[in-house]
Formats: C-alpha cells, sequence, structure tokens
C-alpha cells in the first residue's frame, strides 16, 4: 500500500532519469513531498490565454490554438545534408507566435506536422524570442488536447480539467511530468492524515487535507484554487505561530530577577536634567518598558522606530532602571564605529552621571565602559575588571562583549541594536553570560510591517516608536538616473558644493572600499525569481564604485579645494575614530565612505548625501543611509546616483524611495519585491525562509486567525495531545534550523 512516507520512485514510473531530477534536484523524496510541491500558478485550457505584451527572452506558458503547419527543407551547414523544420502559428488571446520545430529526418518531420493540426489546442511553453520581426517559440514543450492514443504526453478533452497547473522546475522535468505523477499519487495513495483538528477545520471553514490536495492540483473553478491554497496557508501559519506561542510561554516560566528601580535614583536624576521632553510615544514605551522590568520574568521585546526617532534614549533609560536596581545592562553594537558612537553619545547625555568612582563625578553616578575588538589586552585589562566586578553599571561593545573571558557581575539587562546585523549565535552568547535570564530590549530602526513582525518576531513583545523628535527637518530624494541623463552627474558635485558653501557637509556613499573588493558585512540587493531562488545581478559596466578611487576622483576634480576624508571597515580603529570625531567636529567637509556609516553615525550639520551605484543597495538599507542627514534642523537632500534602466526592479526601488520617507511603507514596498527570501533570517542564520506557502503581507488575515488558533490550543492543551499530527509537525519546526533562529532572536 502507497502512503505518504513511501519513496516517490512507486508513483513515478521506470524513467529513471526523469526520477532522479525529481528526486535529487527538487528533493522530493517522498510521496508526501510530492503532493505538497504545488503549482505556482495555472493556465486555463479552455480559453486562449490573454497575452498583452511579451519579452525577449522571457518564459512563456500559453494555451493557445494552432495555425496550418508546414514543412521546410533546408541544408544543415555543419553536415551538408538536407534537415527540415516544421513551421506553425501559435494563436493566443494578443500576438501570432511562430513556433518552429527541427527535425534531421523527413518521415520525422511530417508526424510532426500531422500531430501539429490546424485548429488544434494545448499548451505550449517555451523561451520567447525574434525571427525577423514575429515572436517565436523554438521546440516549445507542450501538450496537445486531443486523440489521447497519439502519445503518451496528450490529454483528452473529455478528460482534461479546467485549469492546467503549472509547477516549479528542474532541468530534465516537465510540468506534465509532475502533473501525471501527482493525478497517480492522489489516485493510490491511502490515509491522509490531517494536521489541523476537525474543531479548528470547522471555526475558520477549511478544507481537510486530502480535499485541499485534490483541488490544489487539479481545480475546475478558481474558488477551489483559492480555498485549497487558504488551507494549506492556514496550516503553515498555525504551525509557525504554535512554535512561537510555546516560545513565548517558555520565557514567562524562566525565572529572572526582577529590576524595580529601587536602589537608586540614576534614572531620576538623567530626567531631571534632559533640556527637552520626552515624546508621547517615548514616555509611553518606557512606562511599558519599566513593567516588563519589574517582572519575575525576562522581558523580550523588539523596539522598532524610524530613523532618529530617540529609540537609543529610550534603550538608556531601561539601562538606567537596571542599574538602578543594582544590576548591569549590556549594549551590543554590529560595528566598532556605532560602538564608538553609542558610547560617546551615551557619555556625554550623562554627563557626571557617568563618572562613578571619580572626582566630580554625581553621587549616584555609574561608569560606561567600551569594550571593541580592537582594543589592545592592556587596553582591555581595566575595563574588564570594572565589568566582572560590577562597578562597571554600563558597558557598551561590539562581538568583543561575546568573548568567554568577559565576565559580569550581575547582567540584568541585554539591549541588542540593529539586530539584523548580528547572528543567532551571537545574540545567544551574551545572553548566556548573566547568572539569571537577563530581559532583552532588541532594537531596529529598519521598519517592520505588523505581519512580518508577527511572524518573525512572535515571541517578542513589539513597541513602535511613530513620532520623531522636534528639529528634524524634511529630506529631498532625487534619483539621478545615468542611463538616460549621464550628464547630470557634474550637477551632483555642483549640489555637493553648494550645501559645503552653505556652512554644511555632506556624505559620498559607495558600494565598494577598493576595485572589486566587497566589505566584510555588505551585502547587495537580493534579486529572487518567481519561485524565488536568488538571481545574481549583472555587473554594471565599468564597475562599482569604490571609495578609494571616488575620494581621489573627487579631491582631484569636482570638489577639489574641499576637505574630502575617506571611512571604511578596513582602516585601522583609530584612524576610523579620528575620521569621525574631525567630521563630527565640522573639520571635514566631505566624508567618502562605504555603508559602515549606515546606522548610529549622528552628525547634525551633514545635510547632503549622494549614493553611487544607488541599484546596489537594498531599500531600508537605503533609507538608513538617507536617515544620517537633516538631523539638525537643517533641509536634507538625498541624491540616488543610478546607472539602472528605466523599468528595471532596481530602479522601480529607487523611485521607491525618491516617493516617501514612510519606512513603514518602504518596508512593504522592499518585502513586494524581494517576497520572503530571507525574512525568517537569511542574514541571520544562512538559511532561506522556512515559509512555503505564506506571504507575509497578502496572508496578514490568515496570520493572524492562525495566531488566534494557536493561543486557543495552547489553553486548552499546552502538549497538543489531543491533536497528535499538530504535535509532530510543530515539534518538526522546532527542532529544525529556522526555529533555532526564532528561539534565539
Amino acid at each position: 500500500m502507497i502512503t505518504l512516507d513511501s519513496p516517490v520512485a512507486t508513483v513515478l514510473g521506470d524513467q529513471k532519469k526523469k526520477r532522479d531530477a525529481i528526486v535529487e534536484r527538487l528533493g522530493l523524496r517522498t510521496v508526501a513531498d510530492l503532493l505538497h510541491h504545488f503549482p505556482r500558478r495555472y493556465v486555463r485550457t479552455g480559453e486562449l490565454t490573454k497575452v498583452d505584451e511579451l519579452h525577449e527572452g522571457e518564459m512563456l506558458t500559453v494555451s493557445g490554438e494552432l495555425g496550418r503547419p508546414y514543412v521546410n527543407t533546408y541544408q544543415d551547414r555543419r553536415t551538408g545534408r538536407p534537415a527540415y523544420r516544421v513551421d506553425t502559428v501559435v494563436r493566443t488571446d494578443g500576438p501570432e507566435l511562430r513556433i518552429s520545430f527541427f527535425a534531421k529526418s523527413k518521415g520525422t518531420a511530417e508526424w510532426n506536422a500531422n500531430r501539429l493540426k490546424e485548429g488544434r489546442r494545448g499548451i505550449f511553453l517555451g523561451k520567447v524570442g525574434k525571427f525577423r520581426s514575429d515572436w517565436q517559440l523554438t521546440n516549445p514543450q507542450m501538450v496537445l488536447f486531443g486523440d489521447p492514443d497519439e502519445d503518451a504526453a496528450q490529454l483528452s478533452l473529455e478528460t482534461l480539467r479546467a485549469f492546467y497547473p503549472i509547477y516549479p522546475l528542474t532541468k530534465g522535468v516537465d510540468s506534465w511530468d509532475l502533473q501525471r505523477a501527482i493525478a497517480f499519487a492522489l489516485s493510490v495513495v491511502g490515509e491522509v492524515p490531517d494536521v489541523l483538528p476537525t474543531v479548528t477545520r470547522e471555526q475558520y471553514d477549511l478544507l481537510d487535507a486530502r480535499r485541499a490536495l485534490e483541488l490544489i492540483h487539479a481545480p475546475d473553478h478558481y474558488a477551489e484554487i483559492t480555498d485549497a491554497q487558504r488551507r494549506f496557508r492556514f496550516e503553515e501559519a498555525l504551525v509557525t505561530q504554535l512554535v512561537l506561542a510555546r516560545r513565548r510561554r517558555a520565557v514567562r516560566e524562566l525565572g529572572a530577577q526582577a529590576r524595580t528601580g529601587d536602589q537608586g535614583t540614576l534614572l531620576a536624576a538623567f530626567d531631571e536634567r534632559l533640556p527637552f521632553e520626552l515624546t508621547a510615544g517615548q514616555r509611553e514605551i518606557g512606562a511599558q518598558i519599566e513593567a516588563d522590568l519589574a517582572e519575575p520574568h525576562p522581558m523580550n521585546r523588539l523596539l522598532q522606530g524610524e530613523v532618529g526617532s530617540g529609540k537609543t534614549l529610550v534603550a538608556l533609560r531601561a539601562m538606567l532602571r537596571v542599574v538602578d536596581s543594582g544590576g548591569q545592562a549590556a549594549l551590543l553594537a554590529p560595528t566598532e564605529v556605532l560602538a564608538q558612537q553609542h558610547h560617546r553619545s551615551i557619555t556625554a547625555m550623562l554627563g557626571d552621571l557617568a563618572a562613578g568612582g571619580m572626582l566630580g563625578g554625581a553621587a549616584d553616578a555609574t561608569n560606561v565602559e567600551l569594550l571593541t575588538g580592537s582594543m589592545t589586552k592592556a587596553q582591555r585589562t581595566a575595563p574588564m575588571s570594572r565589568i566582572a566586578t560590577g562597578e562597571a553599571g554600563i558597558v557598551i561593545g561590539t562581538h568583543a562583549l561575546l568573548e568567554e573571558r568577559v565576565i559580569f557581575d550581575d547582567l540584568g539587562l541585554v539591549v541588542v541594536d540593529e539586530q539584523h546585523r548580528f547572528g543567532v549565535e551571537q545574540r545567544a552568547a551574551l545572553t548566556d553570560k548573566a547568572g539569571t535570564p537577563p530581559h532583552v530590549l532588541v532594537m531596529t530602526a529598519t521598519p517592520i510591517p505588523r505581519t512580518v513582525a508577527m511572524t518573525v518576531f512572535g515571541d517578542l513583545e513589539v513597541s513602535t516608536l511613530t513620532e520623531l523628535p522636534a528639529g528634524r527637518a524634511p529630506i529631498q530624494t532625487n534619483v539621478v538616473p545615468l542611463a538616460e541623463h549621464p550628464t547630470w552627474f557634474g550637477r551632483v558635485w555642483e549640489r555637493v558644493r553648494e550645501e559645503v558653501d552653505k556652512g554644511h557637509q555632506a556624505y559620498v556613499v559607495c558600494p565598494r572600499i577598493t576595485g572589486d573588493e566587497q566589505e566584510q558585512g555588505e551585502s547587495d540587493q537580493l534579486e529572487l525569481d518567481e519561485d524565488g531562488n536568488t538571481v545574481t545581478p549583472e555587473r554594471p559596466a565599468g564597475g562599482l564604485a569604490a571609495v578609494e578611487e571616488v575620494a581621489a576622483q573627487l579631491t582631484a576634480g569636482p570638489l577639489a579645494g574641499l576637505r574630502v576624508e575617506k571611512l571604511h571597515g578596513r582602516m585601522p580603529p583609530e584612524d576610523k575614530d579620528r575620521v569621525m570625531r574631525s567630521f563630527a567636529a565640522g573639520d571635514v567637509d566631505v566624508l567618502v565612505a562605504t555603508t559602515v556609516i549606515e546606522v548610529g553615525v549622528d552628525v547634525a550639520n551633514a545635510t547632503a548625501m549622494v549614493l553611487i551605484d544607488a541599484e546596489r543597495f537594498g531599500v531600508s538599507q537605503l533609507h538608513q543611509l538617507r536617515g544620517r542627514v537633516g538631523r539638525g534642523g537643517h533641509p536634507g537632500l538625498c541624491l540616488l546616483v543610478s546607472r539602472a534602466e528605466l523599468g528595471s526592479p532596481a530602479r522601480d526601488r529607487l523611485t521607491a524611495v525618491a516617493g516617501t520617507t514612510d519606512g513603514f511603507e518602504l518596508s512593504r514596498v522592499d518585502l513586494e519585491q524581494r517576497r520572503e527570501g530571507d525574512v525568517l533570517g537569511k542574514s541571520q542564520s544562512g538559511y532561506r525562509s522556512g515559509l512555503q506557502n505564506l506571504r507575509v503581507l497578502r496572508d496578514e488575515k490568515t496570520i493572524v486567525q492562525a495566531r488566534e488558533a494557536a493561543v486557543g490550543l495552547l489553553d486548552a492543551d499546552a502538549d497538543l495531545a489531543h491533536a497528535p499530527d499538530l504535535a509532530v509537525a510543530v515539534a518538526r519546526l522546532e527542532e529544525s534550523v529556522q526555529s533555532d533562529f526564532m528561539e534565539k532572536s
């Protein structure tokens, strides 16, 4: 008896090459894998496909009608022998497509012409090309309707469904190979276990598993496709939400030391000295965090907000609360430049409150320590001693904080800045340094749509700062399209000079440091095809802009006479710090840098930013970089210099960024363009998304319902004993790499 666990070979027949391709290249090893390899789209079989426009080189799948075939004889240039070609056309609801089939013998050509009868209908799949002025498909794959005895690949009109499924494929496997194998598997497979409990299916009006499989592979109506897809999307959302809900409950059950702030007055003293009023959002979220810190279980909160919304201030107040409770707080930053920036800004904000034990320090002052990888052993000795004894209430650092020899006296709060820049193991390594589970505050300036946060950060409570502090000026963003207007490049540098002449400063950002080398940690925007596979972008003519070359060209050319400096990740730490201090002090007019300035760099006098080869950056990265200007009350200018062609996905990204400064709107644009290729942590865990059927923006309602269902199921039975098949699916995900990421995020 064939079951879902049976090897896929049991339903594939004796075609070894196709069987090997399906197993090895598509990864379909069991009948269950095969049945859950869903169509990516459907072609209507009962009508001609509507074709609005064609693009050379695109893969086209159409339902069409054949014109009259002709057998043409020509001489093969390589062999000098006669060769044969059958030409005909496929009529669509749009342009006709010429199709050609080549044959070595006249008999084969005549056989092809005989089956390609005028008026016959079929599905045709191939790459669109041009022959003279005609669109054509050469040797397309096809399934013809009618006369089923002619060929095993033919389908009779009597048995053909209204929709023909088109599957994600690999070389050597056609869509109809999978369609026939799946149809056979559905006819012979025994019981199909249902992950969804009956009560859940009834509550949310969902199909049972077998019926959903039948309809998703062989539908007669759009409504059947919709119902089947909804069932499988809900199933995936429910399993994911159960994993996250169980994680939330497990975290709550962990013992943590409540940090009520009853052992000091550092936070009160800091608040009294603030020269401005906290925004309503900062006050509200600050109260949420204080309530979380006072609980006897760990806080696990995500703090997100626009660039410049005041997240660091909220985090600092939380850290001071923990210090007032007798504990320590650690802030983990992704780069040394950002760690140094945090150390400078936090020390400056605290003033004598950061001079604990020093002459002139305030009564309740603490120590703020900086620990980075570039510090020598001698430089680290004293800070590490103060961290170990508890003298240092606040510790700021990079990956150096994760080293085994760094010991805390009483680590009560871990703040992770720009969480997407850290791997899960790194974040876990810091929280493991606490005697009892510490409270965790994760910050990001990359806005996350509600459903993404719910799916990816479902084990975190989410707080969002939507207000910008007073003094933030508007930023004008323009695309500089060199593909159409190459002469505009000169005007870019004229605008930079104009800003400097007004007494302001500018950034110039390049995607590379020098030549072809890419800075560690940089990554270009991912392009994904319709199946979610990574597409390697073509290298622009002339190479990509690099800091070393651009700085030299600007100094010798359009920005001659201005004070130009370079900044990138491979510079010695002391040089990076010197350059940043000089720029912050106004001693540098133009800073030519890589994305090392993407986060945390705050220079109020900087009003202009030029991004060269801007198409090489992602939407969120462009938004982050743009946020470096307009911070001091002066209007900002951001110029996106690009060689991307009009109408290309890269150009569309730039147009979207230029069209709005709303980070939440841009995050939706970003996700819609690149789909969920890395939404579950590609950059963090090294694996692609575990989402197969869900799209977190499209399926918002489904995700919300699944979260509600997950809570109800766990309230009724935390072990899911009443739903054993669902329990197995949840356990499988919990044991997977994706679960490892979610648990430690």
